[in-house]
């Protein structure tokens, strides 16, 4: 049941925004969400949003012109980032976002995230590089890959269990030497185990992806051991 308009958090529209990618702070809205119970019940229920986003059918194709402009503006900052050399030698919480990010909620945001997925990959050229990962403790028999399109990628599970009341998993990068780091990727999965997030880095010396099952709102330490482990070679 809807909560009273005069009861709702007035930050309950950044949630949608929040599971997108598409927060201009997440952090600060990742923190709001640890102590706020009703933005951090919307961010589970909508934490399925972006595997239902990527299975939905589109057959929209992206102009050659349009895409090429997002595939530069990709490249470019993937550049950026990785001129700015691994993320041991970054201040702690320090990012580079592969894209602009715009303010979006609601709806508009889920519209957004769609047609930059379009974009993005519709005939974008060349053969995805898939790595699967090592599944461990609650998560074993779970099927996981990862699929990556030039500086972008796709984490996609299959046969994993829900997250435990009150968690949601979360994506981490690992360079080789450092601790794991967060990521604003969050997601949860459908009741048949199936989920699709998008990895919000490049992952030009990235040693390994670990996905964890963390507090709604997600954590900026691993508070528990790595469920799927990529190790990109």
């Amino acid at each position: 049941m809807s909560l009273p308009l005069s009861s709702r958090c007035p930050r309950i529209e950044d949630a949608a925004a929040y599971v997108l990618g598409a927060l201009d702070d997440p952090d600060a809205f990742r923190e709001h969400a640890r102590t706020c119970a009703t933005c951090g019940e919307e961010i589970v229920r909508l934490a399925s949003l972006p595997a239902a986003l990527a299975a939905a059918p589109l057959s929209v194709r992206a102009p050659q012109a349009m895409r090429q402009r997002i595939l530069d503006r990709v490249t470019a900052e993937a550049e950026v980032l990785n001129a700015s050399g691994p993320q041991a030698d970054r201040p702690p919480r320090a990012r580079v976002p592969l894209a602009r990010r715009w303010r979006f909620s609601g709806a508009a945001a889920a519209l957004a995230l769609a047609a930059g997925l379009v974009i993005a990959l519709a005939g974008g050229g060349g053969s995805p590089r898939t790595t699967y990962a090592t599944a461990s403790g609650a998560a074993t028999g779970a099927r996981a890959m990862l699929r990556q399109y030039g500086g972008r990628a796709e984490l996609s599970v299959s046969h994993m269990p829900q997250a435990p009341l009150g968690k949601v998993y979360e994506v981490w990068l690992k360079r080789p030497g450092g601790a794991p780091q967060p990521t604003d990727a969050l997601f949860s999965v459908t009741n048949d185990g199936r989920g699709t997030v998008n990895v919000p880095s490049g992952l030009r010396h990235v040693a390994e992806v670990m996905v964890t099952s963390e507090p709604i709102g997600g954590s900026e330490h691993p508070t528990s051991a790595p469920l799927l482990t990529f190790r990109l070679t």
